[in-house]
């Protein structure tokens, strides 16, 4: 009976273990999705070609918490980095979703931010990855009543941002 159920259970972890690839890219693993080696990041604020002024502060300081959060990589400052990334709010726009019926006031608007970033490796200077024109966008209702302002918007499209441009970086490797 001890061998059957030892037999058993052999079998199931050989099943389990071989259901698991050794690379994350090739499937479900339990090694890191960043690349081996870098420990580390520096993230520099943002530069703002925008209009929008502090939307680059925000954005940073987004990108270094959603880090934190959600990565293995220590944010430090400075040259002592293993890596760097930049970046650069190239656009910020207000887009009208909804308008009312008999007065034509808008009910929905969109927040939409773009940035450029480059994410290296400061020892090699090999370029890990980078992306132009990404973009995310949150939407605010400034109608009387829930009277959201502006700056409701900006944060919901500075936040999302932030998360899908990490996910974009651990989706590279």
């Amino acid at each position: 009976m001890r061998t059957t159920l030892a037999l058993i259970a052999a079998l199931g972890v050989s099943l389990i273990s071989s259901g698991c690839a050794s690379n994350p890219a090739d499937g479900y693993s339990f090694d890191s999705t960043y690349p081996q080696g870098i420990r580390t990041v520096s993230i520099p604020v943002f530069d703002n070609y925008s209009f929008d002024t502090g939307v680059e502060s925000e954005l940073t300081d987004a990108v270094i918490k959603e880090f934190q959060r959600s990565t293995g990589i220590r944010v430090v400052q400075g040259g002592t980095a293993e890596s760097e990334l930049k970046g650069v709010v190239t656009k910020s726009e207000l887009r009208r979703l909804s308008t009312q019926r008999g007065t034509g006031f808008v009910q929905e608007l969109a927040v939409t931010l773009t940035v450029d970033f480059d994410w290296k490796d400061t020892r090699s200077g090999k370029l890990l990855v980078s992306r132009r024109q990404f973009a995310a966008a949150d939407t605010f209702v400034p109608v009387p009543g829930s009277g959201e302002r502006l700056d409701t918007g900006r944060h919901g499209a500075v936040q999302r941002l932030a998360q899908d441009l990490v996910a974009e970086l651990r989706e590279s490797w």
